[in-house]
């Protein structure tokens, strides 16, 4: 196995954990200001996550030829993206005297997910460097909103500010585990599943989360903007082609 595979998945890795910090920034801004840009952070990641699947893991996952079992895993990535969102929402069914399970119930459920986005990242950097790039790149955009509204929850349900975002960032470091099983472990079989696989799961984020919150704005103007946005997702996609 390459000793770049290590080196790029383990420095992606580390800076996707580091992205769950970014629920600092509400405790220097108000909340309030920074709402007003997440949307087009939405949008943007919508369009990197598409990008992505349709740029570079697609391509990837049938460079060989076109089998049955890529079909497969992308519907796998899908349905599992399901179940774990469904877990993660339960905090929907929240009460105020639940506030501490609900918290707990958060944390694990992100750091289940952000295990499989380590496993996504290291299967992909097995695959060529573009690939682990733009996939990288997918989970980055996402991540940002989604911490930033994970933050936010634990807060709402009870936790302090610093415990909220060291918790926060415990259950991001999970990535790092998933990273290294993929890199361990990894070959030919674990590559072929994953790529797909991560693709479904980026094509469920997007159409199933992201670009369900940017149609609840129906406005001209933001939403012209929330469609530019979309669309510099994909071209950032398309510009790594160049290091191919």
């Amino acid at each position: 196995m390459p000793a770049d595979a290590w080196i790029a998945g383990l420095i992606s890795v580390g800076i996707v954990s580091l992205i769950s910090l970014v629920g600092v920034v509400i405790l220097w801004f108000r909340y309030d200001l920074v709402r007003k840009g997440i949307i087009y952070l939405v949008g943007f990641s919508a369009g990197t996550l598409l990008g992505g699947v349709f740029i570079h893991l697609l391509p990837e996952a049938v460079k060989e030829g076109f089998e049955l079992t890529t079909s497969l895993y992308i519907l796998l990535g899908l349905l599992f993206s399901f179940l774990i969102e469904k877990a993660v929402h339960w905090k929907h069914a929240d009460k105020p005297h639940h506030t501490k399970p609900f918290a707990t119930l958060i944390l694990v459920g992100d750091g289940i997910h952000n295990f499989i986005d380590g496993l996504i990242i290291g299967g992909s950097y097995l695959a060529s460097f573009p690939v682990g790039l733009a996939t990288t790149l997918g989970v980055v955009f996402h991540e940002i909103p989604q911490e930033i509204g994970e933050f936010g929850v634990l807060i709402h349900a009870g936790l302090p500010k610093f415990k909220a975002l060291l918790f926060n960032f415990l259950s991001a470091l999970t990535a790092i585990l998933g990273t290294l099983m993929a890199l361990t472990f990894g070959g030919v079989g674990l590559q072929s599943f994953l790529v797909p696989f991560a693709a479904g799961n980026f094509i469920y984020i997007a159409g199933a989360d992201l670009i369900p919150e940017l149609n609840k704005e129906v406005g001209v103007e933001k939403s012209i903007w929330q469609f530019v946005s979309i669309v510099l997702g994909m071209i950032v996609m398309v510009l790594l082609l160049v290091v191919e």
